[in-house]
């Protein structure tokens, strides 16, 4: 039996450790080089767009300015006071919780259950999808004002339908009446941003493997088990993202409230963002309304890293295992 030997490799042509290093530190510049050419453009327009606006918005804080001329006046930190001590801001912060709550409360389990009816082979079932996203496509404008054209008190198309089964709307319209005001607030912003759960919801349907739900179906399962021990459950990851996207959205919302109410009446729907507008360019106290910006900032920063560090930490969790074992 013969053997096979190796010839040795001549030890010249290997790079010694001393030789190394310099190999290794030039590709480790090259790796630097290319990371700082291609994260350059993106972090020069997030520096100019994001973290700018934020240091103005700090600055103006803590003078009281009225939108021109130089910053002379310095008060230092008496806007954020003037601000926290202020019922109608306090009542803002309430407001955005209520939504923000209400928000997940209602359009979670809608959301879902539109998901996954629209998941089932069923007839008009591409027809029925667009429909639910259209109102999500509408610009916000375009939907404030239909909505407050239909919702208008005595000749709304909404008082117009109750009058045809023999109701009566509130006097002063569903809008003008401060009990009402925000749980009508709540139906539109619901059959705007609805399609949106959808949408995500049938996305993260598609992952689902149809190996375990044959499975399950072989085991006895009903439908309803099925997708209360199988297919929602491995929803997980979707629904936790879409739930932060609409805790961050409620907390900054402004236009649709702005069209439909203004913020009344007698603020019973003003939001954060309605208020440091209204603060800013009604009656031109922009210290006043960039001390309310920061406060936002901070309250909506705090709630997502909360979010992130307990919520969302077994999602990101898992891909970092996934990427370590590669």
């Amino acid at each position: 039996m013969t053997s096979l030997s190796v010839p040795p490799r001549d030890a010249s042509t290997q790079p010694t450790g001393r030789a190394a290093r310099p190999v290794g530190r030039r590709r480790d510049w090259r790796m630097a080089g290319e990371i700082l050419l291609f994260t350059a453009p993106a972090l020069v327009i997030f520096g100019l767009f994001v973290v700018v606006p934020i240091a103005r918005a700090v600055q103006f804080s803590l003078y009281r300015w009225k939108g021109f001329g130089p910053l002379v006046d310095f008060v230092g930190l008496q806007n954020y006071v003037s601000v926290l001590s202020n019922e109608v801001f306090r009542g803002a912060v309430g407001h955005n919780l209520f939504i923000v709550v209400a928000s997940i409360l209602i359009q979670l389990p809608l959301g879902l259950a539109i998901a996954l009816l629209l998941n089932r082979r069923i007839r008009g079932r591409g027809l029925l999808r667009t429909i639910i996203f259209v109102p999500y496509v509408l610009a916000e404008v375009i939907a404030g004002v239909v909505w407050f054209q239909l919702l208008q008190p005595g000749r709304g198309v909404v008082e117009t339908l109750l009058g045809t089964v023999g109701l009566d709307g509130p006097y002063q319209g569903f809008l003008g009446t401060p009990e009402l005001a925000m749980p009508t607030l709540m139906v539109v912003l619901t059959w705007k941003y609805v399609g949106l759960a959808v949408l995500l919801f049938l996305a993260g349907l598609q992952g689902v493997p149809d190996e375990l739900t044959e499975a399950a179906q072989i085991d006895g399962a009903s439908w309803w088990q099925i997708q209360r021990r199988v297919t929602i459950p491995l929803l997980g990851p979707t629904i936790r993202t879409w739930a932060f996207l609409s805790m961050i959205g409620s907390l900054q919302l402004f236009d649709m409230v702005w069209i439909l109410t203004g913020g009344g009446p007698a603020n019973a729907t003003t939001t954060m963002a309605t208020f440091l507008v209204n603060e800013g360019t009604k009656r031109q106290n922009y210290g006043i309304a960039s001390a309310a910006s920061v406060v936002l900032f901070v309250i909506a920063l705090t709630m997502a890293v909360l979010y992130q560090r307990f919520v969302l930490r077994r999602d990101t969790s898992g891909a970092d295992v996934l990427r370590g074992v590669r």
